[in-house]
């Protein structure tokens, strides 16, 4: 207990730490389970503090309704469904890839609006990482967004320009999952 009341007593916060609102780029990254979790989790926590939010969801139809849209739902926090399911089991990928050309449309338009506060760019890695859209274009439009709009962008294989660019990436690693058991998708996690 000691040990605990001298770290208390010996927490400053560091010098130079700004006050007040500033939009952040947020990247959630890597191969392990959770990107997508942690985003949801900041924008219910945003709503709950009265903050505008959305979410584009690139790989996700529109027409998915997993555990995360029926909530959404329920709070009233408006999201669109961009794609046409997983990648990997497209059998158009050209099509895929104009869902996501045109996801970005509108997602650039929200970002320019000025009538969010927080807006998510689910799996949005990838439509970058294949070239669907461009980075210069992206960069421009995260460079030019209202300074107080936080954008968080998650899907594995960030580039390494949308990571420098970021001011907070968190990379989330495997340490073991379930399906390396043998064990499925299980309703309320991973859907």
């Amino acid at each position: 207990m000691r040990e605990l009341t001298e770290q208390r007593d010996a927490y400053r916060k560091p010098e130079g730490v700004s006050k007040g609102r500033r939009g952040l780029l947020i990247v959630n990254t890597g191969h392990g389970k959770g990107k997508t979790t942690a985003a949801l989790g900041l924008m219910i926590r945003a709503h709950g503090r009265g903050l505008r939010v959305r979410m584009f969801q690139f790989l996700k139809h529109d027409t998915a309704k997993f555990g995360e849209h029926r909530t959404l739902d329920l709070l009233g926090i408006p999201y669109q469904g961009l794609g046409d399911g997983w990648t990997w089991r497209s059998r158009d990928l050209e099509n895929s890839a104009a869902l996501a050309e045109h996801g970005w449309a509108l997602a650039r338009a929200a970002i320019q609006s000025g009538e969010h506060d927080l807006i998510v760019l689910d799996e949005f890695t990838y439509p970058l990482k294949y070239g669907w859209v461009p980075w210069a274009d992206v960069e421009a439009t995260l460079r030019a967004r209202d300074p107080r709009l936080h954008v968080v962008i998650t899907g594995r294989d960030a580039l390494p320009e949308l990571v420098a660019l970021a001011d907070t990436v968190s990379e989330i690693q495997p340490v073991r999952h379930a399906y390396e058991q043998g064990i499925g998708g299980q309703t309320g996690i991973e859907y």
